[in-house]
């Protein structure tokens, strides 16, 4: 079964203008600030997860071409685009905030405006508002794996027909109460892919793409996950993309990264960024086959691996 293509990438990480900075060790002089690019009418009334990810969801659907040029998505209300989050804290903070202020004021305190915030749901339902997608619409709070596992979902939801295309975003926002939860301080990051079908990427004027998902999989220890995954692969294995303390070993050209190392723990977005780097990686390098993994440490409770391949991209 041919998997579907990815045609459009986009990051919301403070610093960086791109995700092909993430290949690259020197950060751009001009890269994204919250405190400037969160602003504006789209913006308002969201909680800050959302505001990321719609950030994130512009830049993928621009570099698709699917964007007109006010920033809309060409052609009439869209029923065949799905949207597919993956977020393990993306509303810690609002439901936090509304707890406190039940504690303190009762239920009399709360503002009918933050109400949908509170909900895993909300970030793919802003993207989804935002652009008219009416096609199927999901969260996956799942961990770890949870990046590689929204990617999973939507080609799923591909394959079986229900959509034509979908968003996947991967997205953590920096918060107080998601500091105290882990002991630690958590970074802002926001990463969105466009997948679409072969068939559709095949009757677009712009046509192309970056790579395909191919083989995935879920299981309970990382090593054997990976091997699974790495004996479907069409060639060597050009790139490993890694995260947190379960690495793999390094290919035999010593091609290996973590993008935990420079960005710290990106929990659910981590799998989306591999994604959009593997896939960046494939074009600009002509890399045949990019693995990557997420999970697998002793806290996780499952790992994941996917593998992402270039070369017959009409």
């Amino acid at each position: 079964m041919t998997g579907p293509v990815v045609t459009g990438v986009g990051l919301a990480v403070p610093g960086l203008r791109s995700v092909r900075d993430l290949l690259t060790a020197r950060p751009p002089a001009d890269g994204f600030d919250p405190s400037t690019a969160l602003r504006g009418r789209e913006m308002r009334h969201k909680d800050r997860a959302s505001r990321l990810a719609l950030y994130a969801a512009e830049q993928a659907l621009g570099d698709a071409g699917l964007l007109d040029e006010k920033g809309q998505l060409r052609g009439t209300a869209d029923t065949t685009t799905a949207v597919v989050v993956s977020s393990n804290l993306g509303s810690l903070q609002t439901v936090c905030d509304f707890t406190d202020t039940i504690a303190r004021d009762t239920v009399t305190g709360l503002s009918p405006l933050g109400l949908p915030q509170t909900s895993s749901n909300v970030v793919a339902g802003w993207i989804a508002i935002r652009y008219g997608l009416r096609g199927p619409n999901l969260t996956v709070c799942n961990g770890a794996t949870s990046g590689l596992d929204a990617l999973h979902w939507a080609r799923m939801l591909i394959d079986a027909g229900r959509c034509g295309r979908a968003v996947v975003a991967g997205v953590e926002p920096a918060t107080e109460h998601a500091d105290k939860l882990l002991g630690r301080p958590v970074p802002d990051v926001a990463c969105a892919v466009v997948l679409e079908a072969a068939a559709e990427v095949s009757v677009r004027p712009a046509g192309g793409g970056y790579a395909r998902l191919s083989a995935y999989t879920r299981g309970a220890e990382l090593t054997p996950t990976v091997a699974a995954v790495e004996s479907r692969s069409p060639a060597p294995v050009g790139l490993r993309l890694t995260g947190g303390p379960a690495h793999m070993p390094a290919t035999p050209t010593g091609r290996s990264l973590d993008l935990t190392a420079r960005l710290g723990d990106c929990s659910g977005a981590l799998g989306v960024l591999q994604a959009a780097v593997a896939a960046v990686h494939i074009r600009v390098y002509g890399t045949t086959a990019v693995l990557a993994s997420t999970g697998g440490a002793d806290a996780d409770d499952a790992a994941a691996a996917l593998l992402l391949t270039g070369g017959d991209i009409e």
